[in-house]
């Protein structure tokens, strides 16, 4: 723990300090001693905190793109050297450093918020302890050892002693009804995270090394967090518990609003595009433009879902513009207007095979 606490001392007073500046305006609200007072400001802490986080959500986004980009490579890397694992690892990993792109830029979020996890964590040990720790001190010290979340004391934990729970007033039987139940639900929403970014929101025609721990990490980091969990204070289980909720939002709206080439979430994303095209005429908004336009852009280069998209706006009669709007087709509308005015069009000549064109016209006889 002291280890710890020197690593991230130089962070500690500040995630103190703005603790206590919400608990200062919840504590006007539910009363200074009220859990609720002190709960609400470790989850302001996190919205705070992942608000702040957002460009590097947005440069992981990219990153993300990047990756995406280079399946078709990826793809044939896979293709040439299907025998050769280790050759194909080393032939992926060449690629990487040659566009710059890195498989693990999806771990940059949770590394960026390690030292305020640290931090909370070390300042409510002090609380848990009767320590002084940053901003939290004297009346504030007393006031925050004495709130309860639903009768589990912030500083409890569930492996605590009786005797220790008892110290903080509290009983043993809520301390772990409390923290078990957000255990569970903070390793659920953990591998719901991760189940619905590998199910809806990955390209499952290209395989590599990356999915495939991303696969095996999807089961592992639940039970890591469910073990680490029994030794966490109940405040630092509610700082957890509401990043992995934020998380998990942010990750459905993405997927909703801008999901990944060729997956599954693409095609739901596309189904749903197709309708609003039908409904309005063409495209409506500033982002649904810009997917339609990189779409086009594509060409003969389009996914499975691209190209289904594509055909279905052809038998609407509808055409997609470098600019992502959406006209009427100009051969479409020709064959509705030939339809509609009853004018039959023009017959092709049927085709001849070789035998019918090697064989001379039979002379016509003369009357």
């Amino acid at each position: 723990m002291d280890t710890i606490a020197s690593l991230f001392s130089f962070i500690t007073t500040p995630v103190s300090w703005i603790i206590v500046q919400f608990h200062s305006l919840y504590g006007a609200i539910f009363g200074a001693d009220s859990g609720w007072a002190w709960g609400l400001s470790i989850v302001s802490l996190v919205v705070l905190i992942r608000i702040c986080l957002i460009p590097l959500f947005v440069k992981q986004i990219k990153a993300t793109r990047g990756m995406q980009a280079l399946q078709p490579k990826m793809k044939a890397i896979q293709e040439r050297y299907k025998n050769d694992k280790q050759r194909q690892s080393e032939e992926m990993m060449k690629l990487y450093k040659e566009t710059g792109t890195n498989p693990l830029s999806s771990c940059l979020p949770i590394l960026a918020q390690s030292p305020f996890f640290f931090a909370l964590y070390h300042v409510l040990a002090g609380i848990a302890n009767g320590k002084p720790i940053g901003e939290i001190d004297g009346p504030l010290l007393e006031s925050a050892r004495k709130a309860h979340i639903f009768g589990a004391p912030l500083a409890a934990k569930f492996m605590d002693s009786e005797d220790k729970v008892a110290a903080l007033n509290a009983s043993l039987t809520d301390v772990r009804i409390v923290t078990a139940v957000m255990i569970i639900l903070m390793s659920l929403s953990q591998f719901y995270t991760q189940r619905q970014l590998m199910q809806k929101n990955v390209d499952l025609s290209v395989k590599t090394p990356f999915m495939q721990q991303q696969k095996m990490l999807m089961y592992i980091f639940p039970l890591i967090f469910a073990f680490m969990g029994i030794n966490f204070p109940v405040g630092v289980l509610v700082y957890w518990l509401t990043t992995n909720v934020w998380t998990m939002g942010q990750q459905m709206y993405v997927i909703n609003q801008n999901p990944t080439p060729g997956s599954k979430a693409q095609d739901q994303y596309l189904t749903r595009l197709l309708k609003h095209v039908s409904s309005h005429g063409d495209v409506k908004g500033r982002g649904k433009k810009k997917i339609v336009a990189a779409i086009v852009a594509k060409g003969p280069d389009r996914n499975d879902n691209e190209r289904k998209f594509i055909t279905a706006l052809t038998k609407q009669g509808l055409a997609a513009q470098p600019d992502g709007s959406v006209v009427k087709s100009v051969v479409a509308t020709a064959d509705a207007d030939s339809a509609s005015s009853g004018t039959p069009k023009r017959q092709q000549p049927k085709r001849q095979t070789k035998a019918q064109r090697q064989t001379p016209p039979k002379p016509s006889s003369k009357k």
